[in-house]
């Protein structure tokens, strides 16, 4: 659904900081960085999840999956592959 990346490329691309968004969502800033400090898929309760999407959405951020299109036209970044290199 949302990758520990993704969250922090759309920070990021906000200009925000985990407690921003924290208070953006709704969401405690340690459930924040548990979700941030997690590997592959980020793990949570679904409601705090969509808390979290749903404010990205709001402040005009389009989570984009795996083989899946952008339609917005908006700009943004994301990896060529589905799995992107082992840069180290």
């Amino acid at each position: 659904m949302i990758t520990p990346a993704q969250m922090r490329a759309a920070r990021a691309l906000l200009g925000i900081d985990q407690r921003q968004l924290a208070e953006m969502s709704g969401v405690s800033l340690p459930t924040i960085q548990r979700m941030e400090a997690s590997d592959g898929t980020v793990r949570g309760v679904i409601d705090t999840l969509m808390k979290v999407v749903e404010a990205f959405d709001r402040a005009g951020i389009e989570l984009i999956g795996d083989n899946a299109q952008s339609t917005e036209g908006g700009r943004g970044v994301r990896f060529k592959h589905a799995k992107p290199p082992d840069l180290r």
